[in-house]
């Protein structure tokens, strides 16, 4: 018999992201007729329902897992808002004060065009090399944890942290705060590497990462013990990475991940079509995978671990594969033997970006890449036309 807290995740999921989608739809849809004021109507309704059904599942999901649900729907609820407010017809008029210019920008001003976060623009060198390969001094490194090491952009409409990432830098680690931010996301990048500081621990509601490759993210430091926990965190067409995701309370989703290594601790992880990843892991359930290849799991590096992991049971390698319906063990995952895991000395002094070493050297040094080859480039090209679907 099916677990009905599994089967609500589910219909939960399926729901919200579809009314995810909607939303983004919106924009389609004319402002003449009244038609995207009832797509907006339809869109509410739905979020109506989706909290009635978290509020009738009481019975059967921990008070923890409808907090979870709740912030969910909040998060919709904002994103809908934000979607209209953008919508919105701007005023014909504007006041001018006597004898002078104007001192506020017209609708058509560039300044007043609010940058679309969850839109990527490649930046001139982005199939270029890799900056700043030599300066990951400690002096650099103890500087821009104080500060952002990149540069500011206009406040107004939020900041696009994404489109900063992938300017230029003479750093080789980039170290965004999120400070503004409500969540995380990051998207469409090639071969750059992410240190998250813990300015960043205000933006954990959710976290979202997708079309990377060749990157390095590290977001243990304000999801730690002195952080705050993501409550649910979602990877997504991921190639030739590292990931360290940190501590998720709820549930992380992983889809088509690919020849990469992911060091998660969460309750639940769910994983979709990915194929040859190495993923270090506590999880205090077990682990789903589906339509999956070449898994390998082994425990989480004990350097990202914190008292509350000491204290549970990790079912790390208690994983269910839901294809392999057979008695014997599934063939599609295994555990990661112990020669061939990385060493603590690697995750403590190379991958926090080691003095001289860029991106590609430390993806090296784990196993994750070979070579930057034309398989790559391939992959770069599906990030950039990912990026202009959105």
């Amino acid at each position: 018999m099916a677990d009905p807290k599994e089967t609500f995740y589910r219909q939960f999921q399926a729901t919200a992201s579809t009314l995810q989608e909607q939303i983004h739809q919106l924009p389609s849809f004319s402002a003449v007729g009244g038609e995207r004021q009832d797509a907006i109507e339809h869109i509410l309704a739905g979020i109506s329902r989706l909290r009635s059904d978290v509020a009738d599942a009481s019975d059967f999901v921990p008070a923890y897992d409808q907090r979870t649900y709740s912030n969910a729907i909040k998060s919709l609820s904002e994103l809908l808002d934000e979607t209209t407010a953008k919508l919105a017809p701007k005023t014909r008029f504007q006041f001018k004060p006597r004898g002078g210019a104007a001192t506020s920008h017209t609708a058509t001003s560039p300044a007043t065009q609010q940058q679309d976060p969850r839109r990527f623009v490649p930046s001139d060198n982005y199939f270029g090399e890799a900056e700043g390969s030599g300066s990951n001094t400690p002096a650099a490194a103890a500087a821009s944890e104080q500060q952002d090491s990149l540069g500011s952009l206009p406040t107004f409409g939020g900041k696009n942290y994404n489109e900063e990432i992938s300017r230029p830098t003479a750093r080789g680690v980039r170290k965004p705060s999120f400070s503004v931010a409500r969540d995380i996301t990051l998207s469409n990048h090639r071969r750059v590497h992410i240190i998250l500081p813990s300015s960043a621990s205000r933006a954990t509601s959710a976290g979202t990462l997708t079309n990377l490759v060749g990157c390095i993210v590290d977001m243990s430091v304000p999801t730690g013990s002195s952080g705050a926990p993501f409550a649910s965190l979602s990877l997504k067409t991921i190639y030739k990475s590292l990931i360290v995701a940190g501590h998720v309370d709820g549930a992380v989703h992983i889809t088509g991940v690919n020849d990469s290594v992911l060091v998660i601790i969460s309750r639940q992880v769910r994983i979709h079509e990915c194929e040859n990843v190495d993923l270090y892991l506590h999880c205090a359930s077990h682990p789903i995978i589906e339509d999956c290849k070449g898994m390998r799991f082994a425990p989480v590096p004990a350097c990202y671990t914190t008292d509350k992991e000491k204290e549970e049971t990790n079912q790390w390698d208690q994983v269910d594969d839901f294809k392999w319906l057979k008695a014997e063990h599934s063939p599609n995952w295994s555990v990661l033997p112990e020669n061939e895991r990385i060493q603590d000395d690697v995750w403590k002094t190379t991958v926090p970006g080691a003095p001289g070493l860029d991106v590609t050297d430390i993806l090296r040094k784990i196993g994750v890449l070979e070579e930057w080859g034309a398989s790559l480039k391939i992959k770069d090209q599906e990030v950039v036309q990912s990026s202009v679907k959105q």
